[in-house]
């Protein structure tokens, strides 16, 4: 999944990809400021790759 992600959105690192359970939207708001993405968009990325 990281390697994927990385591919995705190259300036993502693997602490930026490590989730941790009940911090969701801490990870995802992590993720949309660092990839300029909109959290709904990162979400449906995820859901369709994996």
């Amino acid at each position: 999944m990281k390697g994927q992600a990385k591919q995705k959105w190259g300036n993502l690192t693997d602490d930026d990809l490590t989730y941790e359970e009940g911090k969701q939207d801490e990870w995802l708001g992590r993720l949309q400021e660092k990839t300029g993405h909109a959290v709904d968009d990162i979400k449906a990325w995820f859901n369709r790759t994996f």
